[in-house]
């Protein structure tokens, strides 16, 4: 779908997406993991157990190891000892077990951070992108664009045709998240999740008005009202 994701620096231009492994045995879960953090415009691969997901860890790069405790066949403990042994990759454990020595455990075996179930999903994205901060510092001047729309992500500023276009931090984040989305349906619900919070609770229409705004100001073909569920961008 033409959509770019890169950096700016003294080698030109740098691919920042991010390849997360997800293990969790339970499937409801492990779904709204991948959902999640693929809206976020993460490259998700999942795994149903420590055995899957280290066979797929043998298949691929991955900037990330997002991994539950108490799994079949193989426990995330074990999965982390083992990754140790060849990687430093960043992980995240998550646990329904709130006691401190499962913890300390984690910390002392190598883990980054540590999540108890029940979990927020825009905390553990936080967490996700501190990690990640952390271990894959991003250089000065990171951009995504779609066709002939850009954004730079550190200084908040928009662009069409290389002429800037002045957007609220709003209409900003939403054009964001349509343009890592690019090609899919992106529901009001998820923009409402990811730009107002899970603490909103008004008229998911005002979605719309942020979008008639983001075209007028952009004069943009590109981006789809897809009736009665929410919006994409396609060429």
């Amino acid at each position: 779908m033409n959509f770019r994701f890169g950096v700016y620096n003294d080698c030109g231009v740098r691919k920042l997406n991010k390849h997360i492994l997800v293990m969790e045995d339970d499937a409801a879960i492990r779904q709204l993991l991948e959902q999640f953090l693929s809206s976020q415009g993460y490259n998700v691969t999942a795994a149903a157990d420590g055995v899957e997901g280290l066979e797929m860890w043998d298949k691929a790069e991955y900037d990330l190891v997002i991994s539950d405790v108490m799994m079949p066949n193989l426990n995330g403990h074990d999965v982390v000892r083992i990754l140790r042994q060849q990687s430093n990759v960043p992980i995240i454990l998550l646990t329904a077990l709130n006691e401190e020595h499962q913890q300390v455990e984690g910390f002392e075996i190598g883990i980054d951070d540590y999540m108890t179930k029940p979990f927020s999903y825009r905390v553990l994205i936080k967490r996700v992108e501190a990690v990640l901060r952390r271990s894959h510092p991003v250089p000065a001047g990171s951009w995504i664009e779609f066709q002939d729309m850009r954004l730079d992500l550190d200084s908040y500023n928009a662009y069409v045709s290389g002429e800037p276009v002045s957007l609220t931090t709003k209409e900003f984040e939403i054009l964001k998240m349509l343009i890592m989305q690019a090609g899919k349906i992106v529901t009001r619900e998820q923009l409402l999740d990811t730009v107002w919070g899970y603490d909103y609770y008004g008229d998911n229409r005002i979605i719309d008005t942020h979008l008639k705004n983001i075209r007028k100001k952009t004069n943009s073909m590109f981006i789809k009202t897809v009736k009665g569920v929410g919006y994409k961008l396609e060429r």
